[in-house]
């Protein structure tokens, strides 16, 4: 039916009854309004996949620095790129304003100051302009497998990622167990061995467990059969030997 008349009611009322009337159904059913809930999810995008899959030149480099400092997959290139990109346009945006503006001064400043604290700048290279000269090569030097193989505490890039995974390495007095921990210049020299890995031999592994044993996983196998058995595993070896070589043609 069509909705009355709304004249001589307040606008409040009026602002009511034009809601009410928009929810209703086409049978004429009131269906109160809902409030949509919350969305707590904190999940954001950290990566960009290229826009053209296959150029040459990119696939070659990409795969150079997946080599070189030990990485995962040509995702983690993806992601610096996607950091690298993001803290360019910030700068990018801080230098079109004045130079006296209040904003380009006080983000310009913790912007710069937070590439000098990941080793990123130089001490004589403290300006907005630096920050857009920035490379991926230089974030990549900053990771905890690089560091831990520039250190020679590993032999290659790849054995780095390994002892990060495996709870090896500690910076300062913190565990790290992620290869793309981004090192500051305060904590370049406290990137060691952990004090309760058993590289550093306070404590046993596994393997030498079993060596101080005296036992290896061969005889450990062959305590597991009986002596009886033993024997007949040994005759029927030497029957089954003995026939192939009767087989065989002279």
């Amino acid at each position: 039916r069509p909705p009355r008349s709304t004249q001589g009611v307040s606008s409040a009322a009026s602002d009511v009854y034009k809601r009410q009337v928009s929810t209703q159904s086409t049978w004429g059913l009131f269906i109160p309004e809902r409030k949509m809930p919350k969305n707590y999810v904190n999940c954001h995008k950290t990566w960009n996949a290229p826009k053209r899959p296959y150029e040459r030149e990119r696939l070659s480099q990409e795969l150079k620095y997946v080599g070189l400092y030990g990485l995962k997959n040509k995702k983690e290139v993806w992601r610096v790129q996607y950091m690298l990109a993001k803290i360019r346009k910030a700068a990018r945006e801080l230098l079109i304003l004045p130079e006296n503006d209040p904003r380009r001064l006080f983000e310009g400043e913790a912007l710069v100051n937070r590439m000098m604290r990941l080793g990123v700048l130089k001490e004589e290279e403290k300006r907005l302009d630096y920050v857009l000269g920035l490379t991926v090569p230089q974030f990549l030097e900053r990771r905890l497998a690089t560091k831990v193989f520039k250190a020679r505490t590993a032999k290659s890039p790849h054995e780095a990622r390994v002892m990060i995974y495996q709870r090896h390495i500690r910076v300062g007095k913190q565990n790290v167990n992620i290869p793309s921990f981004m090192v500051r210049v305060e904590n370049e020299n406290q990137v060691e061995l952990a004090s309760e890995s058993s590289l550093t031999g306070a404590k046993n592994g596994r393997t030498k467990k079993l060596k101080l044993k005296g036992k290896t996983k061969a005889e450990q196998k062959k305590e597991e059969v009986p002596e009886g058995d033993q024997e007949q595993i040994g005759i029927n070896t030497f029957q089954y030997l003995s026939l192939i070589h009767i087989s065989e043609p002279t």
